[in-house]
């Protein structure tokens, strides 16, 4: 599931693919990934507008839109579900059977969002009270939150910790594998309570995230390295690359949690 690295790479496809060029055409090839806009509403407010900067909350992309002279035009909401993604090609290039919707823009480049289960999609926001109830139930972004905001929502949360950290309205753009990463390299385990962290973990914690989170999204991915818990989650006998012990798997939330029980003792 893309998560935050993942969302930040497809900002970047969206950077160098189309900012600042005109969206000539708008093709919905399949309108199942569209929410609560039509094709027609899409194309009639997207076509001869030009993409601007993007922005990431979470796991959302915002590919703001302007017509030229100003900014302030409505902003495209991508959210990519299980399996979404967002490639830049060519309008000649054959669409592949999961290319759901085309943007052609200027300089002979095509936007492409590409998605398999189509779990989530496209929103259309005509101005920033749109952005804003669309973004209602988000957290503060993991990357951008800072450590005494960070500290009060885990303190006033009772659930487990890795639970608190993949709820989108506690802090968004955290997901399975970067929880379960950011525990195991804070040496915390998953099912401990949120409100049960001691200060010094919780700014442990937090500066695990940080440091994590800046290194997979320098990846693109949270990437499978050998020194990374990601690494060794698959592996038939998986064993942990600090200790060399046996990893744990289970299930939590109906999510596999990897965790190592020697380096995440239940116990200090």
């Amino acid at each position: 599931m893309p998560e935050l690295p993942d969302v930040e790479g497809y900002r970047k496809v969206l950077d160098s693919c189309a900012k600042g060029r005109v969206i000539q055409r708008v093709d919905v090839r399949d309108a199942g990934v569209l929410h609560g806009v039509s094709a027609r509403r899409l194309r009639d407010a997207l076509e001869g507008r030009r993409f601007t900067e993007p922005e990431r909350h979470g796991k959302w992309l915002l590919a703001r839109t302007g017509d030229g002279s100003t900014g302030d035009g409505p902003t495209l909401m991508l959210h990519f579900g299980m399996t979404g993604r967002l490639v830049c090609g060519r309008p000649d290039d054959a669409p592949e059977a999961h290319d759901r919707v085309l943007f052609t823009v200027g300089g002979g480049r095509q936007l492409r969002y590409r998605d398999q289960r189509k779990l989530q999609g496209l929103w259309l926001a005509y101005d920033d009270s749109d952005v804003v109830r669309l973004l209602d139930q988000q957290g503060p972004d993991a990357m951008a939150v800072d450590r005494g905001e960070f500290e009060a929502a885990l303190s006033a949360r009772r659930g487990r910790v890795k639970t608190v950290l993949t709820d989108q309205s506690v802090l968004a753009g955290l997901g399975n594998l970067l929880a379960d990463e950011i525990l195991w390299r804070a040496g915390l385990r998953p099912t401990g309570r949120a409100s049960d962290l001691t200060e010094a973990e919780r700014r442990r914690l937090y500066t695990h995230m940080r440091r994590t989170l800046r290194s997979a999204v320098t990846a693109g991915c949270v990437p499978p390295r050998d020194s990374w818990l990601t690494g060794h989650r698959d592996d038939p006998v998986p064993t942990c690359p600090r200790c060399g012990g046996p990893l744990r798997r289970f299930r939590m939330a109906g999510r596999t949690t990897v965790s190592c029980p020697r380096c995440q003792p239940d116990e200090p």
